[in-house]
């Protein structure tokens, strides 16, 4: 009890300053991961109008999720939490220490990058047939999926040097800039899906090529839009370069768990995937937009948070400010859950209008945005225990105990698969939705408890009073909102007329989450993460 009160009175001195940073920086690479999310989602938008929920769209979403994956683990989510830490030590020793881990690094990724996308394609057809069996069944969709795989095997290289430069520039508080890369990727990508088909149709080319192709070009610009910044901080190419050194060990050594610790997502995923192709034409596509528009949220808020928090908590434990670091992580944990827990009730109660608005036009019928909706909300049900998961699993590797995620990511993709196993054969295809969310939960919550193990925190450190006050805000907005989609929204009007009434009741809903949070005392704190130091 004395830890506690010593640790409040510690927190309400600091919490100003330190919430300050977090705010700010996550500020920066929600704006720009804002930008690239709306991109996303036209790319989305125009993807659905011109190929559907269709056979072809399966087959892209198939062979893109191998290459996709391991960007997930490879680049962004083992990368992350191993690179950053270690990027700040050696600049502690000296910046051109710093200089030269970089490219040493650079090196070590290109190599086994290009290593796997060599695999790739010499492996093709096995990879394919082992992650969408029932594709054997139809040789054409089959055919078009491992050459899409096979076009798109560079592009695990382009985006892990992109996640390289963006973590270098991270590390020396530049977020914004290497945050709004990824839209040059999702720009390529709707110049391909709406200029290449009629061309390729001209030379007998099916248009589904054109993802292939745009994934990769869009991958490369990724790293072209950063050069200038690392050029300009000077951290561009400097020798000698020693791909193996005590630095590149020690990185290599945390990726290797990074990547077992952060992969229960991606694992859940991939084994949706492989169930879904099974159930019924389509299931694979309504699951890709129902998790698009997931991440919707979780890009923009989630990773903009925990990727600030990655940051500034490594800096301030690398410099032995214990009380500082352990305020961060108290201040991001609730910054994340006061923000992503609005998205979450709007987006559940307005799931319908939203898939409706995004995807319903062309070959994506009213059929496909009810299965894609109701999929939306079984994912949601995990929004923000994922959003904590962004927080959580870099943070292990911040304090030097990088096994603990994995562990503890092991366990989760054990819970996914008995649920899934279990389950999917007698509901369908809904429940590997509920598979993901049921095991993120309990990786969340198990997270929490070896942190506060860890960090000698007092147990209720992460049971704050704004909990039930959150929960009051969602449980009162929630209803609303819901009460004026069933009242007023109309999807047989024209489509100017339902994005005036959608955005109207998302503003009448998001007002009176943030009123509920005002008036039970919650505002003192809102303003406390804008307050300048």
């Amino acid at each position: 009890m004395n830890l506690f009160v010593k640790f409040w009175s510690m927190e309400n001195k600091q919490t100003s300053s330190t919430s300050s940073r977090v705010f700010k920086s996550s500020l920066k690479l929600a704006g720009a991961t804002l930008i690239s999310r709306i991109l996303g989602l036209v790319r989305e938008q125009v993807q659905a109008a011109v190929f559907g929920a269709s056979g072809l769209t399966d087959a892209f979403n198939v062979a893109y999720r191998i290459p996709n994956m391991l960007r997930d683990l490879f680049a962004e989510g083992a990368f992350s939490p191993a690179f950053v830490p270690v990027f700040m030590e050696a600049k502690i020793e000296g910046s051109n220490v710093a200089r030269r881990l970089l490219w040493s690094v650079f090196l070590l990724l290109l190599v086994l990058t290009i290593i796997i996308g060599i695999l790739m394609v010499i492996f093709a057809n096995e990879i394919v047939s082992q992650i969408a069996p029932k594709f054997l069944e139809d040789p054409a969709k089959f055919q078009i999926t491992v050459t899409l795989l096979r076009i798109m095997s560079p592009f695990l290289s382009l985006v892990s040097i992109a996640a390289l430069f963006m973590g270098a520039l991270n590390a020396i508080k530049i977020f914004f800039v290497p945050a709004l890369a990824p839209a040059s990727y999702n720009v390529v990508m709707i110049l391909a899906i709406l200029c290449l088909p009629p061309v390729f149709a001209k030379h007998g080319i099916m248009g589904i090529y054109a993802l292939g192709l745009g994934a990769v070009v869009g991958g490369f610009l990724q790293i072209v839009v950063q050069i200038p910044l690392i050029i300009k901080k000077s951290l561009g190419p400097l020798g000698p370069v020693k791909i193996i050194s005590p630095y590149t060990k020690k990185i290599a050594g945390r990726m290797g768990l990074a990547f077992v610790g952060v992969s229960a997502s991606q694992v859940n995923i991939f084994i949706n995937t492989l169930l879904a192709t099974g159930t019924v034409v389509g299931a694979v596509s309504w699951m890709t937009y129902a998790f698009r528009l997931f991440q919707f949220p979780l890009g923009i808020l989630g990773v903009s948070i925990g990727g600030s928090n990655l940051v500034h908590f490594s800096d301030a434990w690398k410099a032995g400010k214990r009380s500082e670091a352990l305020t961060l992580l108290k201040s991001s944990y609730l910054l994340s859950l006061f923000t992503i827990c609005w998205a979450l009730t709007m987006l559940y109660t307005m799931s319908i209008p939203t898939v409706h608005l995004i995807f319903e036009r062309g070959a994506f019928l009213r059929s496909d945005t009810l299965a894609v909706s109701e999929l939306l909300k079984y994912y949601l049900w995990c929004l923000p225990c994922y959003g904590l998961f962004k927080i959580f699993s870099p943070t292990f590797y911040s304090i030097d105990k990088p096994q603990v995620p994995v562990f503890i990511s092991l366990f989760s993709i054990f819970v996914n698969i008995v649920v899934c196993l279990t389950f999917v054969p007698r509901y369908g295809y809904t429940i590997l939705a509920m598979g993901v969310s049921i095991s993120i939960i309990v990786n969340t919550l198990l997270q929490i408890v070896f942190l506060t193990r860890y960090l000698d925190l007092p147990k209720i450190f992460f049971l704050d009073l704004k909990l039930l006050k959150i929960a009051l805000a969602v449980a009162f907005a929630g209803t609303l909102t819901h009460y004026l989609t069933l009242n007023y929204f109309s999807y047989e009007t024209i489509f100017i007329n339902k994005l005036i009434t959608f955005v109207v009741i998302g503003c009448l809903g998001s007002l009176s989450y943030f009123l509920i949070l005002f008036f039970t005392g919650e505002g003192k704190f809102l303003r406390k993460m804008v307050k300048r130091k």
